[in-house]
């Protein structure tokens, strides 16, 4: 994919998308007015986990608390149940509990908006941390996922090893304004469509833009 496409690309996506449900992080935070500490719980139940499980899981949680304040008091048992079966749901419940502590201790409840701040939180990666400061705080980052790394690649705009070396090379390449949604664009689409294995070639709109990087086996 040669630099100037990257634009055709993303508005073809972005149309493409709109027949599939949004991300789940996406949800809790349109739905919550983009609450910075539900959108970091949601974004934390996700890690490891599909969509519908953390939808559940999200729910059945906030049910309980939507606070840090109120969050802290519940027990770690309690916790487990309203999460499970989210993937690790036994070291998440100990982090939420962690990250509660920390907000009330260090940043008077509030969740902080820099990157660097919020991964100083117990389970916080540089995904979380960056999907945390795009949807909740509406500031500039670029939430790299397993989806977005495996794209940005496959199309050839990058050409990285991990996910927080295709960060680095976005921040580099991709036009400023589209850092925000690069991710809720790309995570449907590769839910959906450019899966890891054999992806849907033969269905894709951006298949001329695409140089099919490791791309083996297609439909």
């Amino acid at each position: 994919m040669q630099a100037q496409e990257i634009h055709a690309a993303i508005r073809t996506v972005k149309r493409e998308i709109a027949r599939w449900p949004d991300p789940v992080v996406g949800v809790v935070a349109r739905q919550s007015g983009r609450d910075p500490f539900l959108v970091l719980i949601s974004c934390l139940l996700s890690l490891r986990t599909k969509d519908k499980t953390t939808a559940e899981a999200s729910e059945r949680l906030f049910a309980l608390a939507v606070t840090p304040a109120t969050m802290q008091t519940l027990t770690i048992p309690i916790i487990e149940r309203a999460i499970y079966p989210v993937g690790f749901y036994r070291t998440k419940a100990k982090q939420i509990q962690q990250i509660c502590a920390q907000l009330l201790e260090r940043y008077q409840g509030r969740v902080p908006d820099k990157i660097d701040e919020l991964l100083t939180l117990p389970g916080v990666g540089r995904k979380t941390a960056n999907l945390v400061v795009t949807v909740g705080y509406e500031k500039p980052g670029i939430c790299v996922d397993i989806h977005v790394h495996r794209i940005s690649n496959r199309w050839g705009y990058v050409k990285t090893k991990s996910p927080d070396e295709t960060e680095t090379a976005l921040r580099a390449k991709l036009p400023r304004k589209y850092w925000i949604t690069f991710n809720d664009l790309l995570v449907p689409y590769g839910q959906h469509l450019c899966q890891p294995v054999s992806p849907l070639c033969s269905q894709c709109k951006i298949a001329a833009y695409c140089d099919r990087v490791g791309v083996t086996k297609s439909r």
